[in-house]
């Protein structure tokens, strides 16, 4: 019944009464259920109320209810009406990755909204025509007479005109100009081939349009043209990318079905596409498997499963498999080793590294300016500036001339440890080598400056990157904005925060963490809902840095319940807690005085084996110091070493002060005695 009466305002447009009688529903002890929300949002988004709508949209999922195909179809259908078809695209990725399977509603919204945007630029074009007739042919009696047909053509006529114009274009320049082509090869008579509406699918999935490529492709089987192997190669190309690897090995069947063998780009799309869908695991099994069958596999199939396992931190496993190339008929090839080079150094085992590059050299093979990066950024990472110093110069020796990158990685060590005086020295190296600085130097130099809180300079950097014509992306700006909400400059960091959206830099879910980061610790709650609501408007969804950051500002601004309250809604939607959100959870209850609870919290993660770290157990053993347990903390303090985690000054701060902060000396006497003794300190 209140559904009922919901949804009849709704469709009234009296959205004020529906959403009255929402709350009243809900202060009678009543749960909205889907179908509420879905009628709410519905009404919002056909009023043009988009905040709203995904306010709505947000509380329905806080509130443990799953949208459904409706609910992503109505937001779909809307942005798509509206012309905004990137944020419409945006949303049937997400509806993907939850593993709601989009319908012909979803696709038809799609094409809707692109052909919205397509006709709008075309009937801008055509009232140019009209102008151009009127005011500059009627100048030029030559060409008058020929052209008069062209502009009094009916606006439908002039459309298909266009479209036909744009339809020879084998390069679209964009998204739009691609619809038009598509819809003027799927009207054209006589009958196009595949093959030129496999050139229009490759595109739009070249420009990342992943979603837009696979609603085509519905439509061109509806249609009844048949696909060929390429076809079915770009539709598995564009469910891998949507996370949809269950339907892209249902279009190898199809390949199958249609009488096609897949080719070597086949599998690798699938052995790509489970990579980056992070089975590398199921990638190896394929691989296998197509060995078992007979299937000739690649330099590319190889290259393409030493990256997925060198990315997932299985760079021995990479290992394994290069030696096993050397057994078969694909030899390892210098990229290949590259990559795990750069796995090794990514994950600081520069001995490793080491050795292959120069088992590689033993085998014959040359390494380049790549290798060297890599092995230099390895021993960076590692504060070894004396061996990448070594490797610089080896390098340039050999005759191989350090590029951008190598500067860059220089560049960006020297500032994160701080030396931005180095950093500088370094630029001006890069500028006497004939090396122009790029983005990445400036950005470097921006950080380096800001992780010393010289934001000041941090911004003359910034002005003199622009001045030297180089444009500031997203990254810039996330830099100075996150500078300044650090040093709780925040009115600073918003007025960027707008500077960068008015020239059409779209922030990201960084750019969102730091200003709620800047709002909590300058005591600004009452503004971060708004920033909230922006940043799922815009499809940001919430990582575990956003709700740590939340978490810690909820804790700190003692709003302890609302804390409490977003943590089990972060565990209720999956989001797995890392050993930060642990700290930050147990220091705000120890802090609230519920020792209780926290103590509790803590001996579960014990028991159940979480990486608990040397903060972790500071903020438990302090909390208990402090409500006086003495003998509950110090036990804890042995399962401290017993666990292998070391005592650092802060833990020995937070033992020792509460015990003087009492006047309880000779305790904190026996105390440090008994840690000497177990070997503790």
């Amino acid at each position: 019944m209140w559904n009922t009466t919901i949804d009849g305002f709704c469709k009234e447009r009296c959205i004020t009464e529906a959403r009255d009688l929402f709350y009243e529903m809900i202060d009678q002890g009543m749960s909205p259920d889907i179908v509420t929300y879905n009628s709410l949002v519905h009404a919002f988004c056909f009023m043009d109320k988009w905040l709203e709508a995904i306010k709505l949209f947000n509380q329905m999922i806080l509130e443990g209810i799953n949208p459904n195909i409706h609910s992503f179809n109505i937001l779909v259908g809307a942005f798509c009406k509206e012309g905004r078809v990137t944020k419409a695209e945006a949303i049937v990725g997400m509806m993907m990755k939850s593993g709601v399977k989009p319908d012909e509603v979803t696709y038809n919204s799609l094409m809707d909204g692109h052909y919205v945007v397509t006709v709008c630029l075309l009937q801008i074009s055509f009232a140019f025509n009209i102008v151009l007739s009127r005011y500059v042919f009627c100048k030029f009696p030559l060409l008058s007479t020929s052209s008069a047909s062209s502009f009094l053509l009916s606006l439908p006529v002039a459309l298909a005109t266009n479209f036909s114009f744009r339809s020879y274009g084998s390069n679209p320049r964009n998204i739009e100009e691609s619809m038009a082509s598509f819809r003027a090869l799927l009207h054209r008579h006589p009958r196009p081939s595949i093959v030129q509406i496999n050139k229009i699918l490759g595109s739009i999935a070249r420009m990342k349009h992943f979603p837009t490529a696979i609603s085509l492709f519905e439509q061109v089987e509806s249609k009844g043209f048949t696909p060929c192997l390429v076809t079915l190669n770009i539709l598995i190309n564009c469910f891998c990318h949507v996370g949809q690897m269950t339907l892209a090995f249902s279009a190898l069947g199809k390949i199958l079905k249609v009488g096609c063998q897949p080719d070597t780009i086949t599998l690798n799309t699938l052995m790509k596409g489970l990579c980056i869908n992070n089975d590398v695991g199921k990638a190896l099994d394929f691989h296998d498997d197509l060995l078992a069958k007979g299937f000739q596999l690649d330099v590319v199939s190889y290259g393409t499963l030493i990256n997925g396992l060198c990315k997932t931190g299985k760079t021995r496993c990479a290992v394994k498999l290069l030696q096993k190339m050397g057994r078969g008929q694909v030899k390892p090839n210098l990229v290949m080793c590259n990559t795990i080079i750069d796995g090794f150094c990514k994950e600081k085992f520069t001995t490793e590294a080491c050795d292959l590059f120069h088992e590689m050299i033993d085998q014959g093979m040359s390494p380049n300016a790549v290798t060297y990066n890599c092995l230099i950024h390895g021993f960076c990472l590692m504060d070894k500036w004396p061996e990448a110093a070594k490797l610089f110069n080896q390098m340039i020796l050999k005759g191989i001339n350090p590029n951008i990158h190598t500067f860059n990685i220089l560049v960006s060590a020297s500032c994160k440890e701080g030396c931005v005086n180095k950093a500088q020295a370094i630029v001006g190296m890069i500028m006497k080598s004939g090396v122009k600085p790029d983005e990445v130097t400036y950005n470097s130099l921006m950080d380096g400056y800001c992780l010393i809180n010289n934001v000041g300079e941090s911004g003359k950097v910034f002005n003199k990157m622009i001045t030297n014509g180089l444009a500031a992306d997203v990254f810039s700006y996330n830099i100075l904005i996150n500078g300044l909400c650090k040093l709780n400059m925040v009115d600073d960091a918003f007025n960027l925060f707008k500077e960068m959206k008015s020239k059409n830099l779209f922030p990201d879910i960084v750019t969102y963490n730091s200003l709620v980061d800047g709002l909590c610790k300058s005591g600004k709650m009452s503004f971060v809902q708004n920033i909230i609501y922006e940043m799922h408007a815009s499809g940001h969804a919430s990582d575990i840095i956003f709700y740590n950051i939340l978490l810690d500002g909820l804790y700190k601004s003692h709003h302890l319940d609302q804390a409490v309250a977003l943590f089990k809604r972060m565990v209720d939607q999956r989001i797995q807690p890392d050993t930060c959100t642990y700290t930050i959870l147990l220091n705000g209850l120890c802090n609230g005085n519920r020792l209780n609870e926290a103590w509790f919290i803590f001996q579960y993660l014990l028991v159940n084996g979480h990486p608990l770290d040397v903060q972790a157990y500071t903020v438990m053993i302090s909390g208990l110091f402090k409500a006086g347990l003495f003998d509950e903390a110090k036990a804890l303090l042995y399962k401290m070493k017993e666990n292998k985690c070391p005592l650092d000054f802060v833990t020995f701060d937070a033992i020792i002060r509460p015990l003087l902060g009492k006047g309880e000396s000779d305790k904190a006497k026996d105390l440090l005695n008994e840690m000497f003794t177990r070997g503790l300190l």
